[in-house]
């Protein structure tokens, strides 16, 4: 099992640790999951105990310079790795102005993330500052909890109002309620809701757009038959949603979400090269 990788592009080097960034406040823990063509970060945390799951896809070639591994066996050339988001961000602090970032798998004592970040010097030698990430590597038999989740079958998809607004709209009420109700119609209607015995207050967004999903079969989604003006509605905890809208540092070229009602709000955040879902699931 081996694994070596380098981005020497300093635009690719912010956005990679950019991404980084964005999933080190969603997630204390996650899965690195390895593939020749990309990199995915995974959060399962089960949804039937109420927590949130996260699956973000990078194409590697977006990001990499050189990028080789050589997976478990042949007929599984995959690695799987558990670490701790927080770690790599922090070592990607460091290459802000680097040369060259090199990423490699190791294991000395311990198997770790070596993360060797070549840093531009006055003289004719480079210096180099290493930090050795701890990361745990998942056995084969494990790899199968860690699939994609499957698009749950919405009421309603409704593109989202610009993140920022949003942001400070949910920052404001997350001081009156733990809980946010999200709803939206396939008119481009969107509410946000706060309802508590002393307050209730609602934010109205319209005119976002539905977006048009077509199922594997070819047929349209099943929310064709749904009255347009008919709200689909799920109460979600306003931390788990304002933990996402803070921690966006990529900036989404595309944003939407599908709501399950009364079960699950599911959140797609579309940037050219990289793919973030997040998965966030009702309060009963």
């Amino acid at each position: 099992m081996r694994f070596r990788a380098k981005i020497v592009d300093l635009a690719c080097l912010n956005h990679f640790s950019r991404v980084i960034n964005t999933i080190a406040k969603l997630a204390k823990t996650c899965t690195l999951r390895l593939t020749v063509g990309k990199l995915y970060f995974i959060l399962s945390d089960k949804i039937a105990n109420g927590g949130v799951s996260m699956w973000c896809e990078l194409c590697q070639g977006n990001f990499f310079n050189e990028f080789q591994m050589e997976g478990v066996a042949a007929e599984h050339n995959e690695i799987y790795l558990e670490l701790v988001p927080e770690n790599l961000s922090r070592a990607l602090k460091t290459a802000q102005s680097a040369k060259a970032v090199k990423i490699k798998l190791t294991n000395k004592h311990y198997p770790c993330l070596r993360v060797a970040v070549e840093l531009p010097s006055l003289s004719s030698s480079s210096r180099i500052v290493t930090h050795d990430i701890p990361v745990g590597v998942i056995p084969r038999r494990l790899w199968n909890d860690f699939r994609e989740p499957s698009v749950p079958d919405f009421d309603v998809s409704i593109y989202l109002p610009v993140l920022k607004t949003m942001k400070s709209v949910v920052e404001r009420m997350k001081n009156l309620s733990n809980s946010i109700v999200i709803e939206a119609n396939l008119s481009g209607e969107m509410n946000l809701k706060i309802e508590t015995d002393l307050v209730s207050v609602t934010t109205h967004f319209k005119d976002l757009g539905n977006p048009s999903w077509t199922s594997e079969d070819g047929c349209q989604s099943s929310t064709q038959s749904r009255d347009p003006e008919s709200m689909a509605e799920a109460r979600i905890d306003i931390k788990k949603l304002q933990q996402l809208l803070a921690g966006q540092q990529v900036n989404p070229t595309k944003a939407l979400c599908n709501i399950v009602s009364k079960r699950i709000v599911h959140f797609i955040l579309l940037h050219e090269d990289v793919s973030l879902q997040y998965f966030i699931p009702a309060l009963v």
